[in-house]
């Protein structure tokens, strides 16, 4: 049985979506990043909670990136599914983190995802990230 639902093309382009989103982390662009956002989405982080609002967490994005000289950033897909201009998906996380200070972790994690397609293309309205594993060396 098929995990993900609805068409083919939807689904194509939310994994591009993602996609987007980790070439853009990993080359640390902050632009490319915010491109994948619409204005009013929500950013949830474990010990934060949840953002809501570009403008409001962005600037999170760039201030935790600013402290690594690398950023490994790997997604594996769980289900996606597709209804209308909405939809949802899960993605599991790895996550390969070098800190400026020498630091390095490795992190597993999760994303349960809302989608929004507008004008033709697929936003985040909403991303909830939950740390399944850490390491630090």
């Amino acid at each position: 049985k098929m995990i993900s639902q609805g068409p083919l093309e939807d689904r194509l382009a939310i994994r591009e979506l993602i996609e987007s989103y980790n070439d853009a982390v990993m080359r640390f662009d902050g632009d490319a990043w915010r491109s994948n956002w619409l204005e009013d989405a929500i950013w949830s982080l474990p010990g934060a909670g949840e953002i809501q609002g570009l403008d409001n967490f962005f600037p999170i994005w760039e201030q935790t990136m600013a402290g690594f000289s690398f950023v490994g950033f790997f997604a594996s897909a769980g289900p996606i599914t597709i209804d209308g201009d909405s939809a949802t998906g899960t993605w599991y996380q790895q996550e390969f983190l070098n800190g400026k200070d020498g630091s390095k972790r490795k992190i597993t994690g999760k994303y349960r995802d809302d989608y929004i397609r507008k004008n033709g293309r697929w936003y985040f309205q909403k991303r909830i990230y939950a740390i399944l594993d850490a390491e630090e060396n």
